[in-house]
């Protein structure tokens, strides 16, 4: 088994970890987004980070890996990252503090289970 794809994976939840001490250094998620000069891009540049390793996985056809997380979950945090990408003044700060408060949680257990999973096979 090829390294490449476990690395993805673990670059996903070091972004989440990154978007956490962000929030947890503001004080609250909004404090963090209320932070236009530093706070704010540096969690949206994360999310866009996350979406292009679950991008990658899927066009090296890394179903395995993929199979531990929900289709519609990937397919919103690729389509948040098209919306940062394509309308980052006019991004809607309520669906990324959604996905802080409950999406990015849900991805990071999905990625410490596929984690100990993949270290209990080596």
């Amino acid at each position: 088994m090829s390294k490449e794809p476990i690395s993805k994976i673990y670059l996903i939840l070091e972004k989440i970890e990154y978007i956490e001490k962000i929030v947890n250094d503001a004080g609250s998620i909004t404090n963090a987004l209320n932070d236009v000069a530093t706070m704010r891009p540096a969690i949206l540049m994360h999310f866009t980070s996350i979406a292009e390793q679950f991008n990658k996985l899927k066009q090296d056809n890394q179903t395995e890996f993929l199979s531990y997380f929900d289709k519609d979950d990937i397919k919103g945090m690729y389509d948040t990252r098209t919306y940062i990408a394509h309308e980052y003044e006019g991004v809607n700060l309520s669906i990324i503090e959604w996905i802080i408060r409950h999406g990015l949680p849900k991805f990071k257990s999905q990625c410490q289970t596929l984690i100990d999973e993949k270290n209990l096979q080596d």
